[in-house]
């Protein structure tokens, strides 16, 4: 029988490079991270997902792994690796690496034979079309990180396929050699000591080897869940996740409520876990050219209704992973609510409409005492994503304007998750002795843990009381989902419910008073947790308050 110790855990996401340098590189490491054990232990988080530490040229911040098997120096040894697993173990809770299954790194062994010829051992273990007649690309499949996701190779006179940069070629998973050497990469970090999986775009593992053109030049259509990706994500558990009991989630771009079951149904044992992007969308214009960079207002009506909607789909039927944050999204409360004068009540409220519901949260380094994006130049930013879609949709499609794309990267862009960790109000964030690898944001000697701390308004008290919910309160990871007043603009609202009580979850995503519209006429409740700390609550909230009652 499985361990299913994560449906009771909240797991925090660690961006080793940005969370705490202890060499004064100004580079974060593996032995910052043990530095750290004691506040993360603290906080009452059950596991650590670290981002990838392997070795790595860092086109894409460590998601190109040129060696699966060592540790990049930049983070340290192979023995610090050991040493914070055995450190985290120590303090009870697990470690869950990222691993990039999709693709490596163009400098991976792999690739390097590969690219040499057409009948060396390694020649199919990544995806090679001819060109078409005039010399072109095989397809008009466009890559994540801008332009073609095909790339010319002149010793094979063939194109490599890269959903995302062109140093990061794609794996052929039709290859079994392929699968087999992943899953042996696998079974080498479960040796170490490793506790679960996060797998990256596991979901784009399968390839349409009919390879049709797109509806649209440079775009992505025909690139999500290929004909045999079940067939795949299940040898894969049978290999590796269900033999040697490791929990799994897995980034999942196309997925939606009504799907996920054949992806997270325990029957199909496939993955326990997926990270849907649905509800990442609510403020991007539908079909719009310019993609991620096209926003619109948050329309919270769509996100209550997404959400809802995996709640009850997967309900008995898998389990959710619940986010807003991670190293690829924007602070939420930049993004979709105010930073500023609503700052504490702002993450708070978000934090409560999360923590609510039924599944597994996962908190993102920083989010938990409110950390805000940055406001940075364009040239001040870093992502490799961020670059090259600039070069498409400004430089070469004139499709955005410089400033408006520039608007965008300060509400979306991957980089604003990436600013280091803001420790304390000292020289450089408390993060490192030198200059750090990337900017820090500004508003970190006002903006910190260590003042959070102290505040009378503590994001970081505020999450404690939350995960200790999770930790205590059967109802949330069990209970029933009941979404109310689903045509509201501002007021998320549901129940949770089990055979002996019911608790309202409500949360105002709007800086203006909110009528409750009679959700609390004439009902007896305990107040749970509070952010504005009542202990009664009238028939109207304030700005971005949030609570959870206990309903008699």
């Amino acid at each position: 029988m499985r361990s299913e110790w994560w449906k009771s855990a909240v797991i925090y996401q660690i961006y080793p490079k940005s969370f705490q340098d202890s060499n004064g590189d100004g580079i974060g490491d593996l032995q910052g991270i043990r530095q750290r054990l004691p506040y993360l232990q603290n906080l009452g988080v059950d596991a650590l997902w670290l981002s990838p530490v392997y070795q790595s040229p860092q086109i894409d911040n460590g998601y190109d792994i040129s060696d699966y098997y060592q540790i990049d120096p930049m983070f340290g040894t192979s023995e610090d690796m050991n040493a914070l697993i055995a450190d985290t173990h120590a303090r009870g809770m697990k470690i869950i690496m990222d691993f990039v299954a999709n693709h490596t790194s163009d400098q991976y062994s792999w690739f390097q034979e590969s690219r040499k010829s057409l009948d060396n051992p390694y020649s199919d273990f990544y995806i090679w079309r001819d060109p078409r007649p005039d010399g072109s690309a095989p397809n008009n499949w466009g890559s994540s990180f801008g332009g073609s996701a095909w790339t010319y190779e002149p010793a094979r006179q063939q194109y490599y396929l890269h959903y995302y940069a062109k140093e990061q070629p794609d794996l052929n998973w039709e290859n079994p050699r392929v699968r087999d050497a992943i899953y042996e990469v696998m079974k080498y970090w479960k040796s170490r000591g490793v506790d679960g999986w996060r797998l990256d775009v596991i979901t784009s593992i399968s390839k349409d080897w009919c390879f049709p053109d797109n509806p649209r030049p440079l775009t992505k259509e025909n690139q999500h869940n290929g004909p045999r990706m079940h067939e795949f994500i299940h040898d894969l558990n049978q290999h590796v996740l269900t033999l040697y009991d490791m929990m799994s989630v897995g980034e999942a771009p196309a997925s939606n409520a009504a799907d996920a079951p054949l992806l997270v149904d325990p029957t199909r044992e496939e993955l326990d876990m997926v990270f849907t992007f649905q509800h990442m969308h609510i403020d991007r214009k539908p079909g719009d050219l310019n993609g991620r960079w096209a926003l619109q207002k948050p329309d919270f009506i769509e996100l209550k209704r997404i959400m809802a909607d995996w709640q009850i789909q997967l309900s008995g039927r898998g389990w959710n992973a619940l986010y807003f944050e991670n190293h690829d999204r924007a602070r939420v409360i930049s993004r979709w609510g105010n930073d500023s004068k609503y700052r504490y009540e702002c993450a708070t409220a978000f934090a409560t409409i999360l923590h609510g519901m039924q599944g597994t949260p996962y908190v993102y380094q920083g989010e938990e005492i409110g950390m805000t994006n940055p406001q940075f130049a364009l040239a001040d930013y870093e992502d490799v994503e961020m670059i090259g879609n600039y070069h498409q949709f400004v430089e070469q499609q004139k499709t955005i304007s410089s400033a408006d794309f520039l608007a965008a990267v300060h509400k979306v862009g991957r980089d604003n998750a990436r600013t280091p960790m803001q420790w304390d109000g000292s020289h450089n964030a408390g993060f490192s002795d030198a200059t750090p690898w990337f900017k820090l944001n500004p508003n970190y000697t006002v903006l910190n843990v260590a003042r959070d701390a102290n505040a009378e308004k503590s994001v970081a008290h505020y999450y404690q009381q939350l995960i200790r919910l999770r930790h205590d309160e059967s109802i949330l990871r069990d209970g029933s989902f009941e979404l109310l007043l689903p045509q509201d603009k501002a007021l998320f609202a549901y129940k949770r419910h089990d055979d002996e009580k019911t608790w309202l979850v409500l949360a105002n995503l709007s800086e203006k008073w909110q009528n409750l519209q009679g959700l609390l006429a004439d009902a007896d409740y305990r107040v749970i947790l509070s952010n504005y700390q009542r202990e009664t609550i009238g028939q109207q909230v304030a700005p971005y308050e949030s609570f959870i009652l206990e309903l008699s």
